[in-house]
């Protein structure tokens, strides 16, 4: 094959030749490399590439003079077309300045709002912070015991009036403009509440969190100096690791062991009560939340024999309250009757209630009392007062008349009703009557036209009693209920979170223990550490260190008989030392 040399110094590209540097004393040990993937074929002194590549040819150059024993080294490239430009050498000829990058401005905005994001989680759980807001909860939940809710305006009017403030600046003015007449329901409680539950999730995310991750991760401590390094350590001249680790084990640790190395643990699920407290917290501020703003409610009086619609009583508490088909329900009041005790005094009143569609069929009927509710279709009927209605009388064989019975005030926290039965013409200006009082349903007190005492006479009784020539006979009392209505579909939810907080609370109890220990030849060092009830970790390990056995001299055949007893029975009883405490 014959070579073309080319003048010293100088490379020739020609796309049908191979090149060769022409020999020079420059050239020392000039070693050529050609890439794998790139192959020649020559043949008339012509080359094909059969994989079009970069041809690299690298060599020692070997200077003169003054740098003789200086080594450089050279990266030739040769191309079958000129080398195409760099962008930084594109751009500066053509005068054209790089462009910047298209994801820095999105980088600094992402790491401006990573840095806003720390120092608003940092902020919100702070402690000091979360005791205000729960202090301020508490504030504002007494102010709403205090004051009547739900009332009209007109009532906080003459409560709160604007001459005579309270504590010389509280007026109804305060009570409207902040919501203090429905204060569970006010923007200011639900802030506050927000408030309280995003410090609660920022302390779960930055603090507690953390420390389970932390206490997930262990390593086993391969020096003496490290195991005594501990809250907790103590040495044992003459122990086993091996005998440790089966005392801790039956003692519930968690252990695991590698050579001269142990570690063991227990409680770890006492790391995780702080964020089902915080988990369960939220839970009942969640429940009550949606108890305020997604609730109805409402009340009413039927008398016995009477009706009403569930959707015509209650009336919505907030702005998530939605009524369902359940609100068209018709209730009928079948029968009121009370019970009382052997002095008189009423002990307890029932109501016999049927429930009823929009084609008038019962779907449903019960007898409710106090603490005995009825319960369908999302709302809930309690038995919450009564009353007595109407008397129905009997007068000279004419009737019945059913005569309204009217509340009287009377001292005290009794009831009285009364009535009259008009006498005589009623357009005449004075109107005189027989007058009827009752305390309760099971007697009835008849007056005269003077307002004399003429007798008692039980409803039902059948006796006739004459007053001024008149015969009265008392066929019935009629009585009404009392009944209050409510949807509360946040109840479930703080059933829930307040089931959750005493779980979680009782296993907070548990403390984390954790145990290394390392054998230093005959000696066994241990060290642990608690997160709580401190002194009682340094007494059970103590306790435990006591059961160790100690290890006594015996001949070599012996020895070496109890080292592959103690290995066969580590193998058998601890865990694998690669597993992770879960």
């Amino acid at each position: 094959m014959e070579a073309v040399m080319a003048p010293a110094g100088t490379v020739h590209r020609s796309p049908s030749r191979l090149q060769f540097l022409k020999p020079s004393p420059n050239f020392v040990n000039s070693t050529f490399k050609f890439k794998p993937q790139q192959l020649y074929t020559f043949r008339n002194r012509c080359r094909t590439p059969l994989l079009p590549s970069l041809t690299s040819i690298n060599c020692k150059l070997k200077s003169s003079g003054e740098i003789k024993k200086q080594n450089a080294s050279k990266k030739i490239e040769l191309w079958n077309s000129a080398p195409p430009l760099s962008e930084e050498e594109s751009n500066a000829g053509s005068g054209k300045k790089e462009p910047a990058k298209a994801g820095s401005g999105n980088s600094a905005v992402l790491r401006s709002v990573k840095k806003l994001s720390r120092k608003v989680l940092t902020l919100l759980s702070n402690l000091p912070l979360a005791i205000g807001e729960m202090f301020v909860i508490a504030a504002l939940m007494a102010v709403g015991t205090v004051i009547d809710q739900g009332e009209t305006p007109e009532y906080y009017f003459q409560m709160y009036p604007e001459d005579s403030p309270a504590f010389g600046f509280f007026t109804w003015r305060w009570v409207l403009a902040l919501g203090f007449d429905h204060m569970f329901s006010s923007p200011v409680f639900l802030a506050t509440l927000a408030l309280l539950g995003a410090s609660l999730m920022a302390c779960t995310y930055t603090t507690q969190i953390p420390l389970v991750k932390v206490a997930r991760r262990w390593k086993f401590l391969d020096s003496a100096e490290a195991v005594r390094k501990q809250d907790f350590s103590e040495t044992l001249p003459r122990g086993s690791v091996q005998d440790l680790g089966v005392i801790l084990m039956g003692s519930g640790y968690e252990v695991f062991l590698k050579g001269p190395c142990l570690y063991a643990f227990k409680g770890l699920v006492g790391r995780y009560t702080p964020i089902g407290v915080h988990l369960a917290m939220l839970l009942i501020m969640a429940g009550a939340t949606l108890s305020a703003t997604g609730s109805f409610r409402g009340s009413v009086t039927v008398p016995q024999g009477l009706n009403f619609v569930v959707g015509d009583v209650l009336g919505p508490s907030g702005f998530l309250s939605f009524p369902t088909e359940a609100f068209s329900t018709e209730v009928h009041v079948n029968k009121f009757s009370m019970d009382y005790y052997e002095s008189g005094e009423v002990s307890q009143f029932h109501t016999d209630l049927s429930l009823l569609n929009l084609d008038g069929k019962e779907v449903m009927r019960k007898t409710i009392s106090v603490n005995d509710p009825l319960r369908y279709g999302g709302f809930t009927i309690y038995q919450t007062d009564w009353s007595i209605s109407a008397l129905q009388v009997v007068k000279d064989g004419e009737g019945p008349f059913n005569l309204p019975m009217a509340p009287l005030k009377v001292n005290g926290d009794k009831k009285l009703y009364g009535t009259i039965l008009p006498v005589g013409s009623i357009d005449a200006p004075n109107v005189k009557g027989i007058s009827m009082l009752a305390r309760d349903l099971q007697s009835i007190v008849l007056y005269d036209q003077e307002g004399k005492f003429v007798g008692v006479r039980r409803p039902n009784s059948k006796l006739p009693i004459e007053i001024d020539g008149m015969k009265i006979m008392i066929e019935d009392a009629i009585g009404s209920s009392g009944l209050e209505l409510k949807t509360d579909p946040g109840v479930p939810v703080v059933y829930t979170g307040f089931g959750a907080l005493m779980l979680t609370t009782c296993i907070s109890i548990l403390s984390h223990a954790q145990i290394w220990a390392f054998q230093d030849g005959t000696s066994l060092v241990i060290g642990g550490k608690s997160n709580r009830a401190k002194g009682e970790f340094e007494g059970q390990i103590n306790r435990l260190l006591d059961q160790v056995p100690e290890l006594v001299e015996s001949s070599p055949s012996s020895s070496s008989v109890a080292m592959q007893s103690n290995n066969t029975m580590a193998a058998a009883s601890f865990t694998d030392p690669g597993a992770r405490p879960s």
